[in-house]
């Protein structure tokens, strides 16, 4: 069952569904009983960069005096909530209750957004139309594909059985089921063996998985059991971050702090029972480690729905254009796409997204008022808010190539420095601009709330 706008659920755990907001309930009625089968433009997914696209889209074209009617943009998705997952690692350090990051997707949607609660089952690009997974088709002039990437619990054997078990000590902040068990279990802890894990390949967020890590040892530092507390990253990536600068002291930070490490082990199984946990070294063997606490950031892929399509590339990724973010297809020219669902080489956050959507919001403007893309190109640029610890956070930035970029070195200097105002950008500032500004396509990333002139 996808569902763009949230990771994907665990199979032991139960949507709990809310009153759709009114106006919205009156938008999805009419999506489901109206004969309007044909759309300007097509959104799937109302996740991060579904519903700053869509809000984008349909700005750019009233600034530009050619109003899109109410209803010409309609979003797709079946998902009852929409999630700020950047906050589920402040919840998984105690910093901000779950319930902050979470809000009923149908509130979301302004009266001139259409939002239709259903997900696509197939693409028929050649007829520029969608079969949604209840049999309807859905035409569109233009295609913008923001679906997210699936989480695959189940890729790791035993997890999805300990993580629903309370006292198995295994948790993950990449579900907003699991993310208040992260606190729980490493509020809990008074000595023993903490473990925490990040597998190989493409994940969101890739700085995950090491910012609870480091919010662990300062709370067991401040609590007087870091004599007693073993920490490890055990990691399947062959550096401790995928820039060599900040990659570099992260690593001295580590040693530093006396975190052990080891790199390329891959996590493949769990025995929740006896708290071992199994990972795959390059060479195809396997090592066993003892575990008291067990932070699991799960493997993560393509949506099967649109694995083995013809939008997709080989590896089952939606294959963009690397600079304009359309489809690298000439034939599929009214296809665009953001977000994890992309081929595109860069790390996978919500702050990509910030700098993804004007980008394609322009080419997409400018494809369907002149036949061309503009000269708007997107760099790569993204952004991980790694929290080292409460009070300091290294805010890396960077673009294609791993290659940094960063917005307040001028001002404040090296951005691999840690800092405390950096941090409250993580816990304070970027949560309010997210639900008071980016859902509503009104935040820029680096430009903050203007929007991105293209020459």
């Amino acid at each position: 069952m996808p569902r763009y706008s949230t990771t994907i659920m665990l199979p032991a755990c139960r949507r709990v569904t809310a009153p759709r907001a009114r106006q919205t309930l009156s938008l999805a009625r009419y999506a489901s009983t109206s004969t309007k089968e044909k759309f300007r433009v097509l959104v799937i997914g109302a996740g991060s960069g579904g519903l700053t696209v869509a809000n984008q889209i349909y700005n750019r074209f009233k600034a530009a005096g050619k109003h899109l009617n109410a209803g010409d943009v309609v979003v797709l998705d079946a998902a009852d909530y929409h999630y700020y997952q950047p906050g589920w690692t402040l919840v998984g350090a105690g910093l901000r209750p779950k319930t902050d990051f979470r809000r009923p997707l149908a509130s979301l949607f302004p009266p001139h957004i259409m939002h239709v609660a259903e997900n696509v089952k197939s693409f028929h690009p050649e007829t520029s139309s969608v079969t949604t997974t209840s049999g309807r088709t859905i035409s569109y002039d233009s295609l913008v594909v923001a679906a997210g990437l699936k989480t695959n619990w189940d890729g790791i054997a035993g997890l999805p059985q300990a993580l629903a078990d309370p006292s198995s000590g295994v948790s993950s902040t990449y579900s907003y089921d699991t993310c208040d068990k992260v606190w729980r279990d490493v509020d809990a802890l008074r000595s023993g063996n903490a473990i925490f894990t990040q597998p190989a390949g493409i994940i969101k967020c890739p700085g995950a998985p090491q910012k609870i890590m480091w919010m662990a040892w300062d709370r067991y530092q401040k609590s007087g059991r870091g004599n007693n507390i073993k920490i490890d990253f055990m990691t399947g990536m062959p550096t401790m971050f995928s820039v060599k600068k900040y990659s570099d002291v992260l690593n001295a930070l580590r040693i530093e702090r006396g975190i052990g490490a080891e790199f390329q082990h891959n996590l493949v199984s769990i025995d929740a029972a006896n708290k071992k946990a199994t990972f795959k070294k390059v060479d195809g063997s396997t090592v066993d480690r003892d575990f008291t606490l067990l932070h699991v950031a799960p493997p993560m892929g393509p949506l099967d729905f649109i694995k083995g399509t013809a939008i997709a590339d080989p590896a089952g990724w939606v294959e963009i254009d690397q600079a304009t973010l359309r489809h690298v297809k000439p034939e599929f020219g009214n296809i665009f796409a953001l977000g994890d669902c992309t081929s595109l080489p860069t790390a996978r956050t919500a702050a990509a997204i910030t700098s993804q959507a004007p980008v394609l919001t322009e080419n997409l403007f400018s494809v369907m008022d002149t036949g061309k893309v503009s000269s708007a190109q997107y760099d790569g640029y993204t952004s991980c808010p790694l929290l080292t610890g409460y009070g300091e956070l290294m805010l890396t930035e960077f673009k294609y190539g791993f290659v940094p970029k960063e917005s307040f070195a001028n001002y404040l200097g090296d951005q691999s420095k840690r800092r405390r105002l950096f941090y409250h950008f993580k816990k304070d500032l970027f949560p309010w601009a997210y639900w008071n500004r980016m859902v509503d396509g009104k935040w820029f990333g680096p430009s903050g709330p203007f929007r991105p002139k293209f020459v």
